[in-house]
């Protein structure tokens, strides 16, 4: 069997062709902002990447970077002055934070209504009541791959690997919202072995480097990888890419899977944050 490899850029693609021409009809300029605090290298380059994803839409993104010796309440202080910027559509806290940051009350401090990454309780437990137009970014683009895929998922079997607050607990949630077939694997799991072989869709997100290997899936599976570890310098998913690529029918591939429809996602939710706003002007 060849195994489709999943785009993720193209998806992405596709996505943001569809916000930006949606964007281009509001009435105003969307701002979106993503608080950086230091200078870690990986979290600058994310921030840069976000922002020219953002910029390319219409998007207006507002540049923020405080030094890494900021404290808890002067962080909150300004993310509050940040939250009432006219036109802010789009507030996220760059992770991870410094360690003396604590960091669920900075991400408490971003406006339930302009949390596009719904980390803070207020979006977060809407979102676990169903009652939400904002979703993870992550589950929302894992959710989004597999319907891009059109299979039946009725009758399948889907295995969700690991229960992470961004992607494994709101995958689960967003699936049972469906009242899709799933079972949910942690470490404390017994049998996960057989679990895993009678599988027919895998989502994974458990951020351990190359864990599922050909020999533990039925051929025929779909791959989600959405796990991502650092392995002698480079970024691997939790799924051994060679080993299953003649025995998955779909795999999303670490990276240009998950990760670029992950940047679309959240982007839209900017973009529905937008929505709301200019239908109340």
């Amino acid at each position: 069997m060849e195994t489709k490899i999943i785009d993720g850029k193209k998806i992405k693609e596709e996505i943001l062709e569809k916000v930006k021409k949606k964007i281009s009809e509001l009435s105003f300029q969307p701002i979106f902002c993503d608080v950086l605090v230091g200078n870690d290298p990986a979290s600058v380059q994310y921030v840069q990447m976000k922002a020219r994803n953002a910029e390319s839409v219409g998007i207006k993104f507002q540049d923020v970077n405080f030094p890494e010796s900021i404290n808890t309440e002067e962080l909150i202080f300004e993310i509050k002055k940040l939250n009432k910027i006219k036109n802010m559509c789009g507030l996220i806290i760059q992770l991870p934070l410094p360690l003396h940051l604590d960091k669920q009350k900075i991400l408490d401090s971003v406006d339930s209504e302009i949390d596009v990454d719904c980390l803070g309780n207020i979006a977060s437990e809407k979102f676990y009541k169903g009652d939400f137009d904002l979703g993870f970014p992550t589950a929302l683009a894992c959710i989004n791959i597999l319907d891009s895929l059109n299979l039946e998922l009725k009758d399948k079997k889907i295995v969700i690997l690991g229960q992470g607050d961004l992607v494994g607990k709101p995958v689960n949630a967003l699936l049972r919202f469906s009242n899709l077939n799933i079972e949910t694997i942690t470490r404390i799991t017994p049998d996960k072995e057989i679990i895993i072989k009678n599988a027919d869709i895998i989502i994974s997100a458990m951020g351990n480097g190359q864990y599922i290997k050909g020999d533990m899936i039925k051929n025929g599976v779909v791959i989600i990888d959405a796990g991502t570890s650092e392995s002698t310098g480079s970024i691997v998913g939790d799924v051994d890419f060679e080993s299953v690529k003649n025995i998955a029918s779909f795999i999303s591939p670490v990276p240009g899977g998950v990760g670029p429809v992950t940047v679309a996602m959240l982007l839209q939710n900017v973009f529905l944050v937008a929505k709301n706003k200019n239908n109340d002007k």
